[in-house]
């Protein structure tokens, strides 16, 4: 039986696409509780990746890690990946804007020290993205492009201070990471040793349709999606040009489709691990970001995670949700860790 990659779930689904204009938010402690009770064949899961946003948490609180840290230890998990809060600022916005951008990152790096310090978090990252919108992007790419360097060089220095790497998520809502070739290309810009690439299988996935990147499309536009050999041909392609970047991996399913609620702008639709729609096989797909074309494992993920966000809160609280989801991950593991 592999013991690596260690398996996570995710708390940020509590709170992405919900609020006031959608759902309600569902607890952490709710959240973590179902975490702590997914159990597959005697397997359970090893950890949590945490959004470090409100109402979830205070960065302002100093009390705020240490009561993180007994809840996780309580349930016997660890903490892995961060995602910091930076969508008060912008990349390359203003130069407030980015100023306020690094300090969310500065405050998201001293949480995760603080949660080193007290035992409960021996490996992961802290999530980022260029907070600005595609159409504004693309007012001057170039130039944005520069911008959004510029400041995740600046995050970057901040973040090697606290032994931090940045993981820049790769989503078609994002100005400048909404295709695989403009990733690549703002990763060459801001040429960092620790900064690297977040891929998650239902967005990258969605690079390979083009959206919002029709020049970067690989799969035609009559595409058809049950063709698994021409899935597999062009998830190659953006796997073999972004995986030496990549140091954070969610699983996740994907129907092809874009979707959005409460606040969220669209991106890619995340389809429940069961879904019959899905497009991907989970457990062979993942092995493209896990796996070089040599077979080797990718030495720099020592967790995974799996992202689902903009679920009904009916299915998020049933926990059979998340025993399926535990059995992905489990079967991923199986198939391409070690």
């Amino acid at each position: 039986m592999n013991t690596l990659p260690k398996l996570h779930n995710a708390t940020w689904p509590g709170l992405v696409g919900k609020g006031p204009d959608s759902e309600p938010v569902i607890p952490f402690d709710t959240l973590l509780a179902m975490t702590a009770a997914s159990e597959v064949n005697g397997v359970k899961f090893d950890g949590i990746d945490v959004g470090l946003l409100a109402p979830h948490f205070n960065l302002d609180d100093p009390d705020e890690p240490k009561r993180l840290a007994d809840k996780v230890a309580k349930h016997q998990l660890k903490v892995g990946s961060l995602v910091a809060p930076i969508w008060a600022g912008s990349a390359m916005g203003t130069a407030d804007q980015r100023k306020t951008f690094v300090e969310m990152v500065r405050k998201s790096c001293e949480f995760g020290q603080k949660l080193k310090e007290l035992g409960v978090r021996d490996y992961g990252i802290v999530r980022i993205d260029s907070a600005a919108g595609v159409t504004d992007w693309s007012k001057d790419p170039l130039a944005n492009s520069k911008l959004i360097a510029q400041t995740f060089r600046e995050a970057a220095d901040v973040a090697a201070g606290f032994g931090e790497r940045l993981a820049a998520e790769g989503e078609i809502c994002w100005g400048g990471m909404h295709s695989w070739k403009h990733m690549v290309e703002l990763l060459e810009m801001t040429d960092r040793k620790n900064v690297g690439f977040q891929a998650d299988m239902s967005h990258t996935f969605l690079y390979t349709l083009g959206y919002n990147a029709p020049e970067h499309r690989i799969l035609p536009v009559d595409a058809d999606l049950k063709d698994r050999e021409a899935i597999k041909a062009a998830l190659k392609t953006v796997t073999d040009a972004l995986r030496p970047w990549t140091i954070d991996f969610h699983v996740a399913q994907n129907d092809g489709s874009v979707f959005g609620s409460g606040s969220h702008d669209k991106t890619g639709r995340h389809c429940q691990a069961t879904d019959p729609n899905g497009v991907l096989d989970i457990a062979h797909d993942a092995g493209y970001w896990l796996r070089d074309a040599a077979g080797n494992y990718n030495q720099a993920l020592t967790h995974i995670c799996w992202d689902g966000c903009m679920f009904p809160n009916a299915v998020m609280e049933k926990q059979q949700t998340w025993n399926d989801i535990l059995a992905a991950m489990v079967a991923v593991r199986d198939a391409q860790g070690h």
